[in-house]
Order: structure tokens, then sequence, then C-alpha cells
């Protein structure tokens, strides 16, 4: 072990692009563990931190899905070894706390100082000359290397390919949870998915599996439209008019079981969108960032008139340590489409065109392929 030279892509400021530059990276210390990283992929949250829209300590290394394999450990370290493939879990699971002990992983203590980049100790790996430098989750999977906490890590069977581990650790789970988990989805059941991007796509496989019968998407991309087909869509529909009139056909005027919002960002007229195509007992689901912190504006009338739930998800309610491995299973079984999901492979130096392709619509999901 020792300090090292890795090359990673950093935000310095809001609405400043990727900058990607040399960076020192130390060794791990207890309860650490220091990762070859092989592929990233580009979400759509990474980009909330490059907009601001997330607030952050600044600078901070981005990405937070990441599959590679154990470079190094530091004393005390028991989940992973040397040499092991592992894939990063964006959210750390200390298995101790209360939320930990009572089955919502998700929600562990050690959650809350993610956007900070340091890691548990209050201290930081990365350093640009005397400047720390953050890791976003305390990742940072857009570097070649990385300290990460052994609370973030899972280990892998070498038969799952890198790419299609990282896509596991954060935007697989978030989408399909938010159907399975979530909102509950069962046997029969209507729901509405707006948006189909790379969480949205999940959300529509996590319906099917879950047996509904009508799976409709709403999404202005023709693009992603047709491909939320693939992953299980019974219905796709540009504009949330079209999709709602079309719902009260297909349920003889009751309104959808369920509306699950995982668009890019989150406002008033997707939540009136999502309240209003639900019908009596129906629920809302709300993966989304907001444009503000202060989002609500919904009819108050009909959701205590008609019953309906309104909620917010992290990690589609889904439990890291029983979960990730789960969808593995799932897709070495040929029940989950992982692969599909990739549309376009870059280098880290491209990570900026990476991310305008998302922002024009172009990607389901990118991933960054770091050189071997």
């Amino acid at each position: 072990m020792g300090t090292i030279t890795t090359r990673a892509a950093v935000c310095r400021g809001p609405q400043q692009w990727w900058d990607v530059v040399d960076l020192r990276l130390e060794s791990p210390r207890a309860h650490e563990v220091r990762i070859k990283f092989m592929a990233a992929g580009l979400c759509r949250s990474d980009e909330h931190v490059r907009t601001g829209l997330t607030p952050v300590r600044y600078p901070i290394v981005g990405g937070h899905e990441g599959a590679g394999i154990v470079e190094s450990v530091g004393p005390g370290v028991t989940r992973v070894a040397p040499g092991d493939d592992v894939v990063c879990s964006s959210l750390p699971v200390c298995g101790r706390c209360h939320y930990c002990s009572t089955g919502h992983q998700n929600l562990c203590d050690d959650g809350p100082d993610t956007r900070t980049g340091h890691l548990p100790d209050g201290s930081f790996r990365f350093h640009d000359g005397t400047e720390d430098v953050g890791a976003l989750c305390g990742l940072g999977t857009f570097s070649r290397y990385a300290v990460v906490p052994e609370t973030s890590c899972i280990r892998l069977g070498e038969d799952i390919p890198f790419e299609v581990a990282a896509l596991i650790g954060c935007g697989v789970p978030t989408g399909w949870g938010s159907s399975v988990y979530c909102a509950g989805v069962s046997a029969g059941d209507t729901v509405v998915i707006f948006g189909a991007g790379g969480v949205g796509s999940n959300a529509v496989q996590g319906a099917r599996q879950a047996g509904a019968r009508h799976v409709v998407v709403v999404d202005p991309v023709a693009f992603k439209r047709e491909k939320a087909l693939t992953f299980g869509a019974t219905h796709v529909f540009e504009t949330a008019g079209n999709a709602r009139t079309a719902v009260l056909r297909m349920t003889q005027g009751r309104g959808a079981d369920h509306a699950i919002v995982v668009v890019g960002v989150l406002d008033e007229q997707v939540l009136n969108q999502a309240t209003s195509i639900v019908g009596k007992l129906g629920q809302v689901t709300i993966t989304s960032g907001g444009s503000r912190d202060h989002l609500l504006g919904v009819n108050t009338g009909a959701l205590v008139g008609y019953q309906q739930c309104l909620q917010g998800v992290r990690f589609g309610g889904c439990n890291p340590l029983r979960d990730i491995p789960r969808l593995l299973d799932l897709y070495r079984g040929g029940e989950l489409m992982v692969d599909e999901l990739i549309t376009t492979r870059y280098g880290l130096d491209d990570i900026n065109q990476g991310y305008r392709d998302l922002l024009e619509g172009k990607n389901i999901r990118g991933v960054v392929i770091h050189e071997h």
C-alpha cells in the first residue's frame, strides 16, 4: 500500500463541467477499502451535483455507481479481501444502527453525510495538491482508484460483468424497488411510470415482475418510449394527458392504482399529473429529486377525499446487503435486463459528452469504462 496517483473527474462548483485530472489518493485506513474501479454508471444524480441542484461540498469526485477489484484494505476490514470483485452500494450499510437492525438499510445512519464527500472518520483520501477533494457518496467512482468505506462494499461473483454490477449498485434497485417494495405493485394492478430513463426502465421491470396488468409509461422522448416496451411496458405515451385518457378507458373510469415518478427533475406539473392519474386509494411514489426543497402543490382535496397516498422513496426501499445479491441472481437467471440498459460506453475523458448525451435524451444509461 501507499499513496498513489489516480485519474478522476472532479466537479469544482455549480454549473461547472467535469474536470478530468490526476489526484493523489491515500492508502485506506481502518475499515476502508481501496478499489480499482472498472466501470461506473452515469446517473442523473451526478448531473444534479454538477448543476448545483443537489448541494454538496466542492470540489468533489463524482460517481456513485461503480464496480471493480479490491486493491488493498485497511485494518479491521472483514467484508472483502484484496483481489475480490466488488460492487459498491451508493448507500453505506453499517448493519448496527436502528434502521439497519429493523430492515431499513436504505436509511442507514451512515448515509446522511454522503454529500460532504469525506470518509466516516471525517477526513479525505483524495487530494489535489494541498486541497482536500471529496468523493460523492463516499465513493467517487469517476476515479480509476478510490478509497471507500467497507460498509459500501458487496462481494461479486466472477460471472458478473463490471458494467452490469455498477448499475445494480444504484439505478437498478432504485427503480425496481420503487415498484416492488415502495409502491407494492401486485397482480392485476395498473401502474403509470413517469420517466423512462435508467431508473424508470427498472421501475417498469419491477412492475412487470410484480404482476401488473397494465404498465403505462409517460416520456416525451420517442427513443425512451420505444425502449420501455422492451423492458415490459404495455402502453407508452408522449404526454400525461393522453396517458390519463387511456388509463381511464382501460380501468373503466377508476384510474390507476399506482403512479411512480422517476423523471429527471420533479416539478409541480408532473406531481399534479401523477396525482390526477390515480384513482381512489391510489398511491403516488416519488423517486425523483425536486427542483427546490419545498414542493407540493397537489390537490389535497382529492388526496384526502379519495384516500390517496403520496410517499417518497430512497434507494427503492431496498436493503443493499439483501437486494443487490437478489438482483444479481435475477440477472443471472435471465429475469432482469441490465445489459440492455447500457446505451453507450465512454472513456473517462469523454464523461462530459456522456452527460450531454443524457441531457439530450440519447441514453438510457451511459457507462464509463475505466482503462484496464
